[in-house]
C-alpha cells in the first residue's frame, strides 16, 4: 500500500444524491473549507514547476472524498457535473492560498477521473459492496483503526497491501482498488477520520507543515552570578567528560584493531577451509597477481567503484584477466566476498561472468587484502558505452537489442536455471560487461541472494543502487524475483533512450517514457542514433517491455521468463496499466534523490 496510498488515478464510485455545502460551488457534494485550514505543507505547490505538488494535491483532495465516503457510504462522485464543480471549487480555494490555477489544472485536468464507474474496482460502489468483496473484517480493522502516527503507520500500510492483493485477485486490471483501500481505511476504519493530520499523513501520504510555535519554550532571565556558575560548571563537566571519552575511544580503537586483525585471520582460515574447497575457484597467491598487474600499477587500472578497484592483468600463461580488489575490509565486506565466490562458482552460463579464482591475505606487512579474478572483458561495461562518450563507442540498434536479450537470458538462468533461485539485487548498466564480440555478461554478484524456494523474502538489510531498486524492496525489504525484473526494466529504458535513470530535470525515466508512450510518441524515447535504424514495431516492443518491467506495482511486472518471450515476440505485451503515484511519498523521494546526480546522456 505504501506511505502514499492516494494516487492520481483516483476514480470514485456512484453517489445518488447531490448536496450544496460549499457556498462557492453549489453542485459539489464536498465541503472544501478544510483546504484553507488543514495544516498541509504548501511549499511544493508554490513553485509552478513543483514535481511533488500533484501528489500533495491529490492527497489533499482525498480528504474531502474520504469525508464524503464517511458521510454517505459511497466511494465516488455521482456525475461529471459534480466532479467538475468540486475540482473548480478546489482550484478556487487553492488560489486564495497563492497556488496558481495552472498547477491545479496540470494535476487534475480530467475531472471525470473522480466520477463513478463500476469497472474501477471489482464492481464496488458502496461500503456494502466493499464488505461483500473484501470481507466484513480485514487487516485494516486491526492495524488502521487507532493512532497511525510514527512506527504505528507501517502496520497500517502493510495491511492495505494485503487487502489490495485480495481485491486484485479476481480483477487484475482493477488498479483503482489501491485508492479505495486508502479511502476505506481513513474514511471508515480509522477512529480519528480524514481530518486528523496524523491519519492523513500516514494513509493518504499528505505532507504536513511544521508548527514552529510548538517548539517555542518560555524564557527566563538569569542573573550574571548564576550564569557564571552555570558556565564554569558546564565547562568543568564538559572537559572531564571529554577526557574520559578520549581515553575510552583510544582504548576501543586499540582493542578493535587487535580484534579486527584476529577476526580477519580467522576469516582467511575459515575461507580456505570451508568456502574455497566447495567453490572450485583457483587459489591465487598475492605475488602472482602482483606480477600479472605489474604491481597493481595505475596504467593497468580499468575501473573503480564504491566497493573496489579493478586492474587489467596478464597471467603467466598469457591469459588476460580482470583483478578486482575489494576495498571494504569489514565483516560486511567479508560476507559479500564469500557470497560472490560461492554464488559465481555454482553457475555457468554464457551470459554470466565466470570467476577464475580469488586471493585472501592477512599479511602483517602488506595489510589485509581480498581479490577476485575474472575473465577479462575487452569492451568494458555497458555503462561506458551508454554514458561515457570518451571511453565508449556509440551502440548500434542490433547491439542494443542483443545486449538486452543477453541480460534477460542471464537473469532467466539465475531465476530458473539453478535451485534455489538466485536474485542478483544490483542489475544496472555498470554491472553488465561486454566481451570482444559485444556479447553481454551479468557481473558483480557480491549482493546476490538465494531464494527460499521461490517464496517472498523479507530482509532488514536492503542492498543495491538507488534508482534501480524496486519500490517494495527499497521501502520494505520485500525481495522476490521481480525485484531484478524492475532493475532490468530500468536498464532497458536506459539502453533504448541513452538516458540515465534520472535525467537533468530529475524526472524518473519510467515516468518520462510512460508519458511519451501513452501519447503515442514512442519514437521520442529512442536515442537519436538509432531512430529509423530498425523495425519500428520491434523497437516499440522493447520499450513497452521496459516500461512494464519497471512498473511500480509488483503484480503488473512479468517474470523474467515472460519478459524474455515478449522481447523475442513469442507472446504479446499486455496493455500497459496505469502507473499510480510512487509508493511511499517520503522514503521513495529520498531514495530517488540519492541518485539525483544522474543526467541525460545521448551518444
Amino acid at each position: 500500500m505504501g506511505k502514499s496510498l492516494f494516487f492520481t488515478s483516483l476514480l470514485f464510485l456512484s453517489f445518488a444524491t447531490s448536496f450544496s455545502i460549499d457556498s462557492n460551488v453549489s453542485s459539489c457534494p464536498i465541503d472544501l473549507g478544510y483546504v484553507q485550514t488543514f495544516p498541509w505543507d504548501k511549499s511544493t505547490c508554490l513553485d509552478a514547476n513543483g514535481t511533488q505538488c500533484c501528489q500533495t494535491l491529490t492527497s489533499l483532495f482525498g480528504i474531502g472524498i474520504a469525508q464524503h465516503l464517511k458521510r454517505t457510504s459511497v466511494f465516488q462522485l455521482p456525475n461529471p457535473l459534480a466532479a467538475s464543480a468540486c475540482v473548480s471549487g478546489f482550484r478556487n480555494k487553492l488560489a486564495a492560498l497563492s497556488i496558481l490555477p495552472s498547477v491545479v489544472d496540470s494535476c487534475m485536468h480530467n475531472s471525470t477521473q473522480f466520477v463513478s464507474n463500476t469497472s474501477n474496482c471489482a464492481g464496488i460502489i458502496t461500503t456494502r459492496d466493499w464488505i461483500e468483496k473484501a470481507g466484513a473484517a480485514t487487516a485494516l480493522d486491526a492495524d488502521c483503526k487507532g493512532d497511525v502516527t510514527g512506527v504505528k503507520c507501517r502496520p497500517c500500510i502493510e495491511a492495505g497491501y494485503n487487502v489490495f492483493s485480495k481485491l486484485l485477485s479476481p480483477d487484475p486490471n482493477a488498479t483503482k482498488c489501491f485508492d479505495f483501500t486508502a479511502l476505506y481505511a481513513i474514511g471508515v476504519i480509522n477512529n480519528f477520520g480524514p481530518m486528523d493530520p496524523g491519519a492523513a499523513a500516514c494513509i493518504l501520504g499528505l505532507p504536513l507543515e511544521l508548527d514552529d510555535s510548538a517548539l517555542e519554550k518560555p524564557k527566563k532571565n538569569l542573573s550574571s552570578k548564576t550564569l557564571l556558575r552555570l558556565v564554569f560548571g558546564f565547562l568543568g563537566a564538559f572537559f572531564g567528560v571529554l577526557l574520559a571519552f578520549t581515553l575510552i575511544i583510544l582504548y576501543r580503537k586499540w582493542a578493535e584493531k587487535n580484534e579486527g586483525n584476529a577476526q580477519h585471520r580467522r576469516f582467511v582460515s575459515s575461507f580456505k577451509a570451508s568456502v574455497l574447497p566447495n567453490s572450485g575457484a583457483k587459489w591465487f597467491r598475492l605475488s602472482e597477481l602482483e606480477r600479472a598487474t605489474n604491481g597493481f600499477s595505475e596504467k593497468n587500472l580499468i575501473g573503480q567503484g564504491a566497493n573496489g578497484v579493478v586492474y587489467r592483468g596478464t597471467l603467466a600463461d598469457g591469459t588476460l584477466v580482470a583483478v578486482k580488489q575489494i576495498m571494504d575490509l569489514g565483516s560486511k565486506g567479508d560476507a559479500e566476498f564469500s557470497n560472490e565466490v560461492e554464488t559465481i562458482s555454482k553457475i555457468r552460463h554464457r551470459n554470466l561472468l565466470s570467476l577464475r579464482g580469488c586471493c585472501v591475505t592477512s599479511d602483517v606487512a602488506k595489510g589485509r587484502r581480498r581479490y577476485l579474478v575474472y575473465d577479462f572483458m575487452s569492451n568494458g561495461s555497458l555503462g561506458d558505452h551508454l554514458f561515457n562518450q570518451v571511453i565508449g563507442q556509440q551502440l548500434s540498434w542490433p547491439q542494443r537489442k542483443n545486449i538486452i536479450l543477453d541480460v534477460a537470458r542471464g537473469l532467466d538462468y539465475l531465476h530458473y536455471g539453478v535451485k534455489p533461485s538466485i536474485y542478483h539485487r544490483d542489475i544496472k548498466a555498470t554491472n553488465i560487461l561486454l566481451d570482444s564480440e559485444m556479447k553481454a555478461k551479468v557481473a558483480d554478484f557480491g549482493l546476490a541472494k538465494q531464494s527460499l524456494e521461490g517464496q517472498s523474502h523479507l530482509t532488514t538489510r536492503v542492498a543495491g543502487t538507488h534508482g534501480y531498486m524496486a519500490p517494495e524492496y527499497a521501502l520494505y525489504g520485500q525481495l522476490t524475483e521481480k525485484t531484478d525484473v524492475y532493475s532490468f526494466g530500468i536498464m532497458i529504458l536506459e539502453i533504448m533512450s541513452g538516458r540515465k535513470v534520472l535525467d537533468t530535470s530529475y524526472l524518473l525515466i519510467t515516468d518520462w517514457a510512460r508519458k511519451l508512450a501513452r501519447t503515442g510518441n514512442v519514437e521520442e524515447i529512442l536515442d537519436e542514433s538509432i531512430r529509423g535504424k530498425g523495425a519500428k514495431g520491434v523497437m516499440e516492443r522493447f520499450v513497452g517491455v521496459g516500461i512494464l518491467c519497471a512498473h511500480v506495482m509488483v503484480a503488473f511486472r512479468p517474470k523474467i521468463a515472460e519478459a524474455l518471450k515478449m522481447l523475442e515476440g513469442d507472446i504479446d505485451i499486455p496493455k500497459l496499466p496505469d502507473r499510480p503515484m510512487p509508493v511511499g511519498h517520503e522514503s521513495l523521494r529520498s531514495s530517488l534523490g540519492s541518485s539525483a546526480g544522474a543526467s541525460k546522456s545521448k551518444n
